[in-house]
């Protein structure tokens, strides 16, 4: 395939401006007079990067359904993790989660929409996840799906999509998707930087790429509402719509048509990253969150990082919180997973060094070997085997405390999730908000291990050098 050129960065200010006033409040009207639930299955934990005040339940049992539906808000996440997931448990999983939605929405007779919330960089189980979604959807309405909302736009973590070609931010330039170390994904991978070819790609030639709706940003500055509304009206089959957005207001424009549609009976699914949920529930835009907003009691113990994320990004961070004086750090040897015995004393070991330094008040940042652990003539079993051990056990160095950390970071994708699920015992959080760009805060819920704490959920793709030590400057602000 023939590499695309990447773009100046200038290019994001070159679009018409338009009525932001006259957009929000169309959008706002839109959204009040829609009755549906919006479910957003979040394939990891990092999907809440843009919203706030809402639930993030992280089973799909009766009874957290149920709760998501009787809540007053018109938005509610379920952490699936499947990106984590076989296939086979990833049909399993949107097979259950499918019924169940249907099940009590059916006893609450309250519509819904399902967003399927992926990663930006275009890596997950696509299509199969939506694929699954609409055969349960289809079977228990008994409504056909007409369309597919396809929308990776994130700006916060510098997420393009501009002429139907996906890019991803590096410093001043605007790199395409396929031409990035993402697309490399040894799951995930993938070749087309261009959405309607990614479609047509990920799909194994099932959908063609001249088959594709697509919404271009010179119809959505120029308020083409009216236009969009018609695209969408006639769409059917399960038909492709690929969305172009370089800004917040380009996906309001575009939600605008989409209520609009859904109003004259249209039925929709959606595989988008984290900035088009904000938008669909018109969720209004909140200040960086400072200590005050997440730490609220005065327990008098230190809070704790766990590093697990290896990315080079990630160790560039690490290296610059070392500069932050006042706080421990404790390396976990996770080498010695290869020695059963040495493995669990050094689990020990550590967790007896976290609980005195957190009594003392100190601040502790563990982290695990920042070189992957590789071995001559190894097996993909054995490597999995391997790093599921060793993610075992830095949850636990969370989960195994019997001292209460004031707060409680998590660096990386696997290692947020586990820790969220597993070490706090999270069944349902409250999104209090992002504490920098594209890093979002939990407060854990009363059935956690550590209840009323806040929880960073720090993605190890995000950020610059310093903002793992920003973060952690303001979370110990006096």
């Amino acid at each position: 395939m023939k590499p695309l050129s990447k773009l100046s960065a200038d290019v994001l200010q070159s679009y018409p401006t338009i009525d932001e006033k006259y957009v929000q409040t169309l959008l706002k009207q839109a959204v009040d007079s829609d009755p549906h639930k919006i479910i957003v299955l979040d394939d990891d934990p990092t999907g809440i990067q843009t919203v706030h005040n809402v639930s993030v339940y992280t089973d799909w049992s009766y009874e957290s359904i149920r709760c998501g539906f009787k809540e007053k808000n018109k938005v509610f996440y379920i952490l699936t993790n499947s990106r984590g997931f076989t296939e086979e448990k990833t049909i399993k999983a949107h097979k259950e989660i499918g019924q169940m939605i249907a099940q009590v929405a059916k006893e609450e007779q309250q519509k819904y929409l399902i967003v399927s919330r992926g990663d930006s960089t275009l890596r997950g189980h696509y299509p199969l996840e939506t694929i699954i979604l609409k055969e349960q959807l289809e079977h228990s309405t008994g409504q056909k799906v007409d369309g597919e909302i396809i929308c990776p736009y994130f700006r916060e973590g510098g997420r393009f999509t501009i002429d139907n070609i996906h890019y991803v931010q590096y410093s001043d330039f605007l790199i395409p998707a396929g031409e990035t170390e993402f697309a490399q994904d040894k799951t995930f991978g993938y070749q087309s930087s261009d959405l309607t070819e990614y479609i047509e790609e990920k799909s194994k030639g099932f959908y063609k790429k001249e088959h594709v709706l697509t919404i271009s940003l010179q119809e959505l500055r120029a308020l083409k509402i009216d236009e969009i509304t018609e695209k969408l009206i006639n769409i059917k089959d399960f038909g492709k719509i690929v969305v172009n957005a370089i800004d917040a207001y380009d996906v309001k424009i575009f939600c605008i048509a989409l209520y609009r549609a859904i109003a004259q009976g249209k039925n929709f699914l959606f595989r988008t990253a984290a900035g088009f949920v904000k938008e669909l529930g018109a969720i209004g835009d909140k200040p960086l969150l400072r200590r005050q907003d997440m730490i609220t009691s005065s327990i008098g113990t230190g809070g704790i990082i766990v590093v697990g994320s290896h990315t080079q990004k990630t160790t560039s961070q690490v290296e610059q919180l070392k500069t932050l004086e006042g706080i421990r750090f404790i390396e976990f040897n996770s080498d010695l997973v290869l020695e059963e015995n040495l493995f669990l004393e050094e689990i020990a070991s550590v967790i007896k060094m976290e609980e005195d330094l957190l009594n003392q008040g100190v601040t502790v940042v563990i982290y695990t070997k920042r070189k992957l652990l590789t071995l001559e003539n190894d097996s993909k079993e054995d490597a999995l085997e391997r790093s599921v051990k060793i993610s075992e056990a830095v949850q636990s160095l969370v989960g195994r405390l019997q001292v209460t950390p004031a707060f409680v970071v998590a660096k990386g994708g696997i290692t947020s999730s586990d820790v969220g699920t597993k070490a706090l015992q999270v069944k349902r959080a409250k999104v209090l908000g992002q504490i920098k760009p594209g890093i979002p805060v939990w407060q854990t819920g009363e059935e956690s291990k550590f209840p009323h704490i806040p929880y960073v959920i720090f993605p190890g793709n995000v950020g610059e050098e310093n903002t793992l030590k920003e973060v952690v400057e303001i979370l110990l602000a006096k």
